[in-house]
C-alpha cells in the first residue's frame, strides 16, 4: 500500500469511504427509527400469524361432495382408457 492511499487518521481511502457510508444519526433519531422498526416487525408478525391461521382453516375444510364426484368420474374414465 502506498502513502497516497493513506487518508484521514491512518485509514485507507476505501476504509474511510465505508465509514462515510454509515449514516450517523443522533441518539433520539435512532431510538425513533428503532421503535418504528419494532412496530413494523410486530405488525408483520401479526399478519404472519393470521395468514397461518387462515391457511390451516382452508386446509382442514372438507372437500365438497360435488368436487369429489367430479374426481371419481375422472378416475373412472381414466381407468376405462387403460
Amino acid at each position: 500500500m502506498s502513502d497516497r492511499n493513506i487518508h484521514k487518521r491512518g485509514r485507507t481511502l476505501r476504509e474511510q469511504g465505508a465509514e462515510d457510508m454509515i449514516e450517523q444519526r443522533p441518539t433520539s433519531e435512532r431510538r425513533k427509527a428503532s421503535a418504528a422498526l419494532d412496530e413494523a416487525r410486530l405488525r408483520q408478525q401479526a399478519i404472519g400469524v393470521r395468514l397461518r391461521q387462515m391457511f390451516d382453516e382452508v386446509v382442514n375444510e372438507d372437500v365438497p361432495e360435488e368436487f369429489l364426484e367430479i374426481l371419481r368420474r375422472a378416475d373412472e374414465r381414466g381407468s376405462e382408457k387403460s
